[in-house]
């Protein structure tokens, strides 16, 4: 099955580009050149042209062909609020790409087909929740970017709110390491609360600045023109 598709894929080959894309990205895998935009267009294209088990089956093939915009097309094959008839073989196979995350791009483009999963079960958080745990550095982060959504809720129910204490309380069991991606990952999801609930937010800084590098402290507060003092 993957043959025609991934033929599809190598033929909008920039190698201009390609050189460009391996310094960005600072990772040793193939590599063609193709942009967003275009990954975007063909796998729209693929989601109306086949069933969900015929896409989740190609996903699983492109994932595991390591090429660069493949594992891109791969996720965004999955990234639809809604997967009939039935989820749970896409949310399976999503779980098993993020012990593989190396790198943001792949990562970032997986998780957003994770929380599109996540907002159609919350229930999944649990399994969430174990990634926070794992000795992998890019799962942990995953775990916040793929709940990124419970960041948005103007008005939270208290189910929403008591899953966005839950989050920011694995933001705080981060907040020791000193790791430049964890600190920029929890930063993001401060930030972006920020926006819908700037107090909270507001006391989440106030409370963990001290673990907070400057900068994430900064980045965390870009929404907050009353702290005065960001970097305190």
């Amino acid at each position: 099955m993957l043959d025609p598709y991934l033929a599809q894929l190598t033929a909008l080959a920039d190698p201009d580009r390609v050189s460009q894309m391996q310094d960005y990205h600072k990772m040793d895998r193939v590599y063609l050149g193709v942009t967003n935009p275009q990954i975007n267009d063909l796998t729209k294209t693929w989601r109306e042209e086949l069933d969900l088990a015929d896409r989740v089956s190609l996903a699983d093939a492109l994932w595991q062909t390591d090429i660069f915009e493949a594992r891109l097309a791969a996720a965004k094959l999955l990234t639809q609020a809604r997967l009939r008839p039935d989820d749970e073989p896409a949310w399976q196979l999503m779980q098993s790409w993020v012990p593989e995350f190396d790198s943001w791009a792949i990562a970032d483009h997986v998780c957003m087909a994770v929380q599109k999963r996540l907002i159609a079960d919350p229930d999944r958080l649990d399994v969430v929740e174990a990634w926070t745990q794992s000795d992998h550095l890019w799962t942990r982060r995953a775990a916040l970017v793929a709940t990124l959504p419970w960041t948005k809720q103007n008005h939270p129910k208290p189910e929403e709110l008591a899953a966005r204490e839950r989050i920011l309380g694995w933001a705080e069991g981060y907040l020791p390491v000193k790791n430049g991606i964890m600190q920029k990952a929890i930063a993001w999801w401060v930030r972006d609360l920020s926006r819908h609930d700037p107090a909270r937010a507001t006391a989440f800084i106030d409370a963990n600045s001290h673990q907070m590098k400057p900068y994430a402290v900064k980045e965390a507060s870009r929404y907050l023109p009353e702290r005065t003092n960001p970097a305190a």
